[in-house]
């Protein structure tokens, strides 16, 4: 199975590195030297990685067969992709890797069912699943352990308690709840 690891940003200095935006919570292990990735478009690969390190917080690479800046440039938006043994899992526990979470059920605590994840997107401050519910209408979940209380992939099956609002209507408005409390009610 192929993930993608990371996207290459611009050129750093004159000698052929790249800044990237990884996207694998094991860059230590997808974006080591020596690692040869599949590409993004594919005419560009595969890359094999000659050196690593971060700068300023960023993680920059120098793929073999690159020496300078425009050769660095040319690889700009370029994707990167790891073949990775679609029965892997993350070290950690409560890590997954995108494929695992495709197509799950995701279920309210009492069993009522919300749909099947059909897409997760990846933004700056967290992960959301993308859910199709039965009418085909779609509805994002924020992936975060106070809404997804559990992950079941044997059972194929996302386990959700949701605020009010997120998947149905019962959303409070805010400054009725905080006018009520100030009622006594």
């Amino acid at each position: 199975m192929q993930l993608v690891v990371a996207r290459i940003g611009r050129a750093h200095g004159i000698k052929g590195e790249v800044t990237v935006e990884v996207r694998t919570d094991e860059p230590e292990l997808r974006l080591a030297p020596g690692a040869v990735l599949a590409t993004e478009p594919a005419s560009t690969g595969p890359l094999t990685i000659e050196t690593g390190r971060v700068h300023s917080g960023r993680l920059l690479l120098r793929f073999e067969g690159v020496r300078d800046r425009n050769g660095a440039e040319a690889l700009r938006n370029t994707l990167l992709i790891a073949e990775v043994d679609p029965e892997e899992r993350p070290e950690e526990p409560d890590e997954y890797y995108d494929h695992q979470l495709m197509d799950l059920d995701v279920v309210l605590a009492d069993g009522t069912e919300i749909g099947r994840i059909t897409e997760i997107s990846h933004l700056p401050s967290q992960d959301l699943f993308i859910v199709e519910r039965p009418d085909g209408s779609e509805v994002m979940i924020p992936f975060v352990e106070e809404i997804v209380t559990e992950i079941d992939l044997d059972g194929q099956k996302a386990v959700i308690d949701p605020p009010p609002g997120l998947v149905d209507d019962r959303a409070e408005v805010a400054s009725q709840r905080d006018a009520d409390a100030e009622d006594g009610n």
